[in-house]
């Protein structure tokens, strides 16, 4: 029995993720974090692993092109790879740590931010044949396996960003055209989850813009209520359907993940790390961050620095950040990277970043 047309092998995924990462750092001019001329399209590239980073994600999907990254929300842990991508349903806070990257062979990756008013027009219209959400689960972030469609899709939309004038025109329909494949693929059941309480959204985002500006400061469920113009039992039920938390449990998780990084950032102890972001009791502090990650805090940084310097090769000077104009791992001098030929695809054919120099961003 042959596999399906969109399945991909390693050969097929290798090549496309290959061209995608040779178009991301052409892009990048191999900065660090890119914003496009594409809304919501953002680009990033690293030559080493990094700790981790806390910060909030809306509605995205994460591509990774080339390397390895963990992504830690609550008790969930994510990795994945050139052959996975990452989708979030709803701006939950997250930490996140590129695992694998070298000077040689950097990550580079890309993010899109999703439109929940295209993901219901789409349901609306074209309801997808994705599977069903096969049990409650509280997480809102889940990793899916890339297929031919979605990966090709990708690639034009990158494609776009060496013709601007295509940009307004032709990017909303390749948007609208990943989204699409995101509903019917197998995490779409946590996408519907957007679209199921968007009556409620604008209420629930404007509650959890509050909270990340205000994460430091106590404030009572109803009171956040009011400001949002929702009973407190509403507010509580549908804040708990888009997030899987309580308000004051999402405030906790915010408090604890930046403790998290002033602490390997700027190697604050735990007292004072703590007392920065709102807690008065070092105990409690302690007891909640060995809750949420599952060791005292001293005990946490030491396995994530561990992480860093293992994932650097067990050499710190192999952490030290710099550029490179080196050739591609694996290549040896005078051999250009194989771009793939979209015969062996079925798809049509695209531009070779190796035509022309890309245009800066």
């Amino acid at each position: 029995m042959h596999a399906p047309a969109h399945k991909l092998n390693d050969e097929q995924r290798a090549l496309l993720s290959e061209s995608l990462a040779g178009k991301i750092k052409c892009l990048s001019n191999e900065q660090e974090i890119i914003e496009t001329a594409i809304p919501g399209l953002f680009l990033f590239y690293s030559n080493t692993p990094t700790p981790p980073t806390a910060k909030n994600h809306p509605p995205c999907v994460c591509l990774i092109c080339q390397g390895v990254k963990r992504v830690v929300s609550g008790s969930d842990v994510h990795v994945y790879d050139a052959a996975h991508y990452l989708v979030t349903s709803v701006d939950v806070p997250m930490a996140h740590q590129v695992l694998a990257a070298s000077p040689e062979k950097p990550f580079m990756s890309l993010t899109l931010e999703l439109d929940v008013m295209v993901l219901a027009e789409l349901l609306m219209n074209a309801p997808p044949r994705g599977r069903e959400d096969p049990g409650e689960s509280k997480s809102r972030v889940e990793v899916g396996s890339l297929d031919r469609k979605l990966l090709w899709a990708f690639l034009r939309l990158l494609d776009l960003l060496d013709h601007p004038r295509d940009i307004p025109v032709l990017a909303p329909l390749i948007v609208k055209e990943i989204s699409y494949r995101l509903l019917t693929g197998e995490v779409g059941h946590r996408l519907r989850q957007i679209v199921s309480a968007r009556s409620y959204g604008h209420q629930i985002a404007k509650a959890i813009e509050w909270l990340k500006d205000n994460f430091r400061s106590s404030f009572l469920v109803k009171e956040l209520a009011d400001l949002v113009g929702m009973s407190p039992s509403s507010f509580h039920a549908h804040f708990h359907s888009l997030t899987a938390l309580s308000p004051i449990q999402y405030q906790k998780k915010l408090r604890l993940l930046e403790a998290r990084r002033i602490m390997l950032v700027d190697k604050l102890d735990a007292s004072d790390a703590g007392y920065r972001v709102g807690y008065e009791s070092p105990s409690q502090f302690s007891r909640e961050y060995s809750r949420l990650f599952g060791a005292p805090p001293s005990k946490d940084l030491k396995n994530l620095r561990n992480d860093v310097f293992l994932a650097g090769g067990g050499n710190r000077r192999g952490l030290s950040r710099g550029r490179t104009r080196g050739r591609p791992e694996g290549k040896t001098p005078g051999e250009e990277p194989r771009f793939p030929r979209p015969e062996e695809f079925g798809e049509p054919r695209l531009e070779d970043p190796r035509d022309k120099c890309c245009r800066k961003l």
